[in-house]
């Protein structure tokens, strides 16, 4: 059946996508291994579930909208594998989506990803594998479609923000490697540089991992976009020199209140952005606010493996016996955040009293 299969490229999420009459074949998910950049540019497929859960742990696709795509193919992609007794095929998904769900705790389209493919299936209420498994790959193939559209949207509310030469500071990768679309914080950027506009971006290495050194300064010089990328150290000199005009950085989840997790750091710029006066905005889709936590206090933070910081890429930087400390996240108060450049525009918090979401 491959010979039926096109390739539709979202940057950091690939699927193999088959035609209409192959919807019940979902092949295999084609990631882009996001840890391998900027020095190589290597795909890798999965129809596993252990290979997938990987996948994400490790960071080869990274980005709270990109994981909730990833898991939603993926989970299309692994029940091909299910029995064939509907019994079994519903246990076999609902086990395999807990357990996916589980792989990143604090982005939250992951767990909201696994959940609305569950809904899906027991929606459909099918006995036939072939149909179960066509419902559910339409189900991710829907999310993939509606992620590059939020990004869309993202784009053009945000792009009223940045004037010509507008200087941009932005912390970790919130671009296209991290959606399905042109990303969340970046996709104003693209937005404004698509409509003629000349944008500078600064973007944060982002310890101890350099996603904005590796990540974001890769896709934007791509791109043809002005980036240059400091050390995470460097960002209050740089808005203290008057090169920084806003702050727009991405997220992983949104509380009730405005709280904000996203990666490790941005509870730094943001605080450093208030003293300066300059503006703080987070991008980000509906999808990753949770109304049901009522503050960021209720945001689980994942810790990670200490040797990315003492062996980062390879390379002993700290000595043998020793402890660290390795959130993978922090939370920005809302007091902090100028506003939410959403989908549904820019926004302010309480989200759920004013009803935009």
């Amino acid at each position: 059946m491959m010979e039926a299969v096109r390739w539709l490229r979202c940057d950091g999420v690939i699927v193999s996508l088959p035609e209409p009459e192959t919807l019940a074949m979902p092949g295999k998910l084609r990631l882009l291994d996001q840890t391998l950049l900027p020095e190589r540019e290597v795909y890798f497929c999965v129809d596993d579930l252990p290979e997938l859960v990987d996948a994400i742990r490790r960071l080869a696709v990274r980005g709270a909208p990109a994981i909730g795509c990833a898991a939603a193919l993926g989970m299309a992609a692994v029940a091909q594998h299910y029995p064939e007794d509907p019994a079994a095929f519903g246990a076999a998904l609902v086990r395999d989506a807990e357990i996916l769900a589980s792989a990143r705790p604090t982005a939250v389209n992951l767990r909201y990803a696994v959940e609305r493919i569950l809904a899906i299936f027991r929606q459909e209420k099918t006995a036939d594998k072939k149909t179960a498994l066509a419902c559910i790959l339409k189900g991710a193939l829907d999310m993939l479609r509606e992620d590059i559209q939020l990004c869309s949207a993202i784009g053009r509310y945000g792009a009223d923000l940045l004037p010509d030469g507008a200087g941009v500071l932005t912390h970790c990768n919130a671009g296209a490697l991290a959606t399905a679309g042109t990303g969340t914080a970046l996709a104003p950027v693209y937005a404004a540089a698509a409509s003629g506009r000349r944008i500078r971006v600064y973007s944060d290495e982002t310890r101890p991992l350099l996603q904005g050194s590796r990540l974001t300064a890769w896709e934007l010089h791509r791109e043809g976009i002005e980036v240059w990328t400091i050390c995470d150290n460097m960002a209050g000199l740089v808005m203290r020199e008057g090169r920084i005009n806003i702050v727009i950085v991405g997220a992983d989840r949104i509380a009730a209140n405005g709280d904000t997790a996203n990666k490790i750091g941005t509870y730094s710029v943001a605080v450093l952005a208030r003293y300066h006066r300059i503006p703080f905005y987070v991008a980000a889709p509906y999808t990753t606010f949770d109304l049901s936590l009522a503050d960021g206090g209720g945001i689980p933070i994942e810790e990670r493996d200490p040797e990315e910081i003492r062996r980062g890429f390879g390379r002993m930087t700290a000595p043998d016996g020793i402890r660290f400390y390795n959130p993978a996240f922090d939370v920005t108060p809302a007091e902090l955040i100028t506003g939410f450049i959403t989908d549904r525009g820019i926004l302010k918090p309480p989200f759920s009293l004013q009803g935009y979401l």
